[in-house]
This record gives structure tokens, C-alpha cells and sequence, in this order.
């Protein structure tokens, strides 16, 4: 007896999902940017940013993002820092485009008056995590949690300087300096002068500083009071310092006047004070009246820009106070 045939299976895909399953398979795309992404840090901080912004452009009062950057790379403002230097320059009104605070920072009688002078002007605080006012402030700076920006200071020119003081009847004493390039050179000389009654500072357009954030901070606050001239050649404005009737004494270690024998202390003087290293340069000493040198113990001492200034100013001080 024959078996019976089978009937041949048709050849042909089996029966599946019918391709229901193909969309699973197929890729995403590109993860999207942190900040395009609504539930990451980055896009929080997005979207707070665009509701500042939006409330700002409708004159809107509103509470500035935590983590809004205040400064930005193209930006030539400056930042005084620490709670003694804010606080003089609020109170002598230097222009001001915001105020940066540590977030937790510890209140003190300054930190309130700071902050009241702040909300009286209309200036913007911005409040920001302590690690990042450490980055935009330099990690080198002991900002105390509080820091001011600034726009670029505003330079007197040297004989503009002259005339306001012989227009409120006061007898000139100016100091110069010539090659100094530390700003806290610079900023210990504005303190020294506003300490001993001279009525402002020149500095030079090259090789020179000028008023930096460093500066700022080491001149305590006193920066807001003493004006700073830039003078674009230093010798000719010596020259035409001398023609309105002003004596130039430099300041070295070599000179031929001991400042205690100075006898142009009484007069409308100018002061120059030269770099650490190179002292004054030639056409700037040539210029001067007289050079002079400060008396010190020991040959193998000398005195930086900064403390040569202060000396020579206290003893013009002393002397005029003697008249």
C-alpha cells in the first residue's frame, strides 16, 4: 500500500508583526543640547534666563537668575572687590552696571549699607554661587563675597587736573609715576595720597598701569576720591606741568637732595615716582628740578614705588603743616 503524498508548503515569509515593530528599531536622532532639554539643569537655567530677559525688556521688576553670568568675554568693565572697596565706591556714586554677591553671604553692617546704596541707585544685584565669584573675580582676589562692576575708568588729563585744584584755591601737590607697572604699586599710592592731602595721580599712557580691579582693591576705597590723570607723553607733561608754575622733584635712591633737606615742600609740587627696578628713565629725570633721596640704614635696602611715595608725601604733609 502507497503512503499518500504530501501536499509541497508554499514558499514565503512566515507570519510576524507585520512590521509593527520597525519604528522600535530605528534610531532617535541626535541627543538634544543639555539646554534645549526642559528637565536638565542646563535647560532650567535656560528658560529662567529668557523669563529675566522678557520681564527686563517690559520694565518689569523680577528676581535675576541665580546662575546668570555677570560678565562676559568681550566685556571691558571692571570688578572692585571686597566689602570696604564696594562700599567707598557706592558711596561716592562711581558708575556702576551691577552688584555681584555670594549666595549665603554673611551679613555685616557694610554688607547692609552696601546693599542699601545698591537698591537706592537702582543698581542690578545679582546673587551667584560662591564658586563662581571666585572664577569671575580671579582666583587670586579676596573678594569677601561682594564685588562691584564697574565700567572703564574715566582718565583726567594732567592739566585739566592742575586747574580744578588752583580753581578751589589749594596749593598743588600731584604725584607721577613713571614705569609703574604693579597695580598694587599703583593703588597703595592713591591711598597714600589721599592719606596726606594730594589731590590727585598721573600716570602714563605705555609702559605704565592704569586703574585696574587690583588697583581698586588696594587703594581701599580711596580711588573714588582721588582723581587719576593719564597723561599721553610723560615728559611733556611735566614740561607744561612746570610752565603753570609747578616744581618736579623725582624720587632715587642716587639723588642729590636728601628729602629732609627739601626746600620745594612749601610750593606747587609734583612728585615722580619711579619703577622698582629701573628707577626714573633719562628725559623724565632730566626734567625734574630736583631728584631726591629718602635717607635709609642700610645700602643694601630700598624701598618700593609704593612706600617711597608715602614717605615723601607724609613729610610734604608735615612740612606745609608747619607754615
Amino acid at each position: 500500500m502507497s503512503k499518500p503524498q504530501r501536499t509541497p508548503r508554499k514558499k514565503g515569509p512566515l507570519k510576524g508583526t507585520g512590521g509593527h515593530g520597525r519604528k522600535a528599531l530605528e534610531g532617535k536622532g541626535p541627543t538634544p543640547k543639555a539646554e534645549d532639554r526642559s528637565w536638565h539643569v542646563a535647560g532650567k537655567r535656560k528658560a529662567a534666563r529668557e523669563r529675566y530677559e522678557a520681564a527686563s525688556s517690559k520694565g518689569r521688576p523680577s528676581q535675576p537668575p541665580r546662575h546668570r553670568k555677570p560678565t562676559s568675554a568681550k566685556d571691558d568693565s571692571e570688578l572692585v572687590t571686597g566689602r570696604n572697596a564696594v562700599l567707598e565706591a557706592l558711596r561716592t556714586k562711581i558708575p556702576a552696571t551691577s552688584l555681584i554677591l555670594a549666595a549665603r553671604l554673611e551679613m555685616d553692617d557694610r554688607v547692609k549699607e552696601i546693599l542699601s546704596i545698591a537698591t537706592k541707585r537702582g543698581v542690578p544685584i545679582l546673587e551667584v554661587m560662591r564658586p563662581e565669584l571666585d572664577r569671575i573675580s580671579g582666583h587670586d582676589t579676596v573678594h569677601q563675597g561682594v564685588a562691584l562692576k564697574v565700567p572703564p575708568y574715566q582718565y583726567a588729563h594732567p592739566i585739566d587736573l592742575l586747574e580744578q585744584v588752583v580753581d578751589r584755591g589749594q596749593t598743588p601737590l600731584l604725584v607721577a609715576l613713571d614705569g609703574v607697572t604693579d597695580p598694587r604699586n599703583l593703588g597703595a599710592i592713591i591711598r597714600s595720597a589721599a592719606a596726606f592731602g594730594a589731590q590727585g595721580v598721573i600716570v602714563p599712557q605705555r609702559r605704565s598701569v592704569g586703574v585696574t580691579a587690583s588697583a581698586w582693591k588696594t587703594s581701599a576705597g580711596a580711588a573714588a576720591r582721588v582723581p587719576v590723570a593719564m597723561a599721553s607723553n610723560l615728559t611733556a607733561s611735566l614740561k607744561e606741568l612746570k610752565s603753570q608754575g609747578c616744581f618736579v622733584i623725582g624720587l632715587d635712591g642716587d639723588g642729590d637732595v636728601a628729602l629732609h633737606e627739601l626746600e620745594l615742600a612749601n610750593g606747587p609740587l609734583v612728585i615722580v615716582v619711579g619703577s622698582e627696578g629701573k628707577g626714573l628713565s633719562r628725559l623724565v629725570a632730566e626734567t625734574c628740578d630736583a631728584i631726591v633721596s629718602i635717607p635709609i640704614e642700610s645700602m643694601t635696602e630700598s624701598l618700593n614705588a609704593g612706600i617711597a611715595a608715602s614717605v615723601t608725601l607724609y613729610e610734604v604733609a608735615k612740612r606745609r603743616s608747619e607754615r
